[in-house]
């Protein structure tokens, strides 16, 4: 696959968390390029079965397709529009940004505030509050109420970029950038045997609470769980200690979220294999998908594999597209890698 030409094609649709039902039909439609079946279930999750020879044993890996974003919360007597926050937005980020309303009709817009030649001394030493922002379409006040309402999403306006040294800049590759890695996985599959049946999930609402992955591993409710996410890629005053390094491969999840058996036999393939790979200490919940499935049920046996990614949660979050192909490429070698005795031994260590 082009790797770059299918991140645009994920990126493309406006997912926000809470808008997945309305927005999710071309995610589906990459996935039925690669699984034997493809569904959305109740809360939007679009969940893709690809089946093993022994289908008994089910592998689940989880990428969310949410992003960050906005909600109009107010609309002003003067038509402009006033918002709330979908997820972890940085307020930082939000003046002189480009917007797309998603109305009764999809409206341009802009972030705009009190330019700094008319602030205060105080005013210019701060970020502008969110709450001194506001979005202006250049409509009427008439044409603002005619087109948009209260509760309208509202995502930021951004085309991707593809930078040196094979890296690709965009807004969403939190966590669209997973579901490619999956996608590599499932295409790399089709060039091998695996045993067990693979549950790929495009999961809904992870920004605002991991929800997607609560109910549908819970459906699903798989030998093994694997989320896909990303990680903190390094970039200038962040401690190393903190960051991965793009480029040179996935970061594998250690710590009391990830089952130790799952991290060993991760960590072996990617040596007997000579795929690149980090290490990622986690002491606690690891914030990802990855909590949510560990303590689904009884709990199932979980990892988290990570591509690192600059400056997340902004609209021009950084990755490098061979640390996506290496992630995929891992799992696909792990999944095939399955066998009964590996599966019925991880309820012991």
């Amino acid at each position: 696959m082009d790797l770059s030409e299918v991140l645009v094609r994920l990126i493309e649709p406006a997912i926000p968390s809470g808008s997945e039902f309305q927005n999710n039909e071309l995610i589906k439609e990459v996935f039925s390029n690669y699984c034997d079946e493809v569904k959305c279930d109740k809360f939007g999750n679009i969940i893709s079965l690809k089946r093993g020879f022994s289908p008994e044993y089910k592998i689940m890996l989880a990428a969310h397709m949410d992003e960050i974003g906005l909600m109009v919360k107010h609309i002003d007597d003067k038509g402009f529009v006033h918002f709330a926050f979908i997820g972890g937005v940085d307020q930082r980020i939000l003046p002189a940004q480009e917007v797309i309303i998603h109305g009764r009709k999809n409206i341009l817009g802009i972030i705009g505030s009190k330019p700094p030649h008319i602030q205060e001394t105080d005013e210019r030493k701060k970020a502008v509050k969110a709450e001194n922002m506001f979005i202006d379409t250049g409509l009427t006040p008439q044409d603002v109420q005619r087109y948009i309402t209260i509760g309208d999403f509202i995502t930021f306006k951004r085309k991707p970029v593809e930078l040196l040294n094979n890296c690709f800049s965009s807004n969403a590759l939190d966590d669209r950038a997973g579901i490619a890695v999956m996608l590599v996985a499932l295409e790399e599959l089709s060039k091998l045997k695996h045993a067990v049946s693979v549950y790929a999930v495009a999961t809904a609402q992870e920004e605002v609470g991991l929800r997607g992955a609560i109910v549908s591993s819970y459906g699903i409710c798989p030998d093994i769980g694997i989320a896909i996410d990303v990680c903190h890629g390094n970039m200038p005053d962040t401690p190393e200690y903190n960051t991965q390094k793009l480029g040179l491969g996935p970061a594998l999840a250690l710590g009391p979220n990830i089952h130790p058996k799952l991290y060993n036999r991760l960590k072996q393939i990617a040596e007997d294999y000579k795929i690149p790979y980090q290490l990622d200490p986690q002491p606690s919940a690891t914030g990802t998908d990855a909590w949510a499935i560990q303590i689904t049920k009884e709990g199932i046996p979980t990892a988290l594999v990570s591509i690192p990614l600059k400056y997340m949660h902004t609209t021009v979050e950084t990755l490098c597209l061979d640390d996506i192909k290496m992630s995929g490429r891992l799992l696909a070698l792990f999944i095939a890698s399955l066998c009964k005795d590996f599966m019925e031994g991880l309820a012991c260590y």
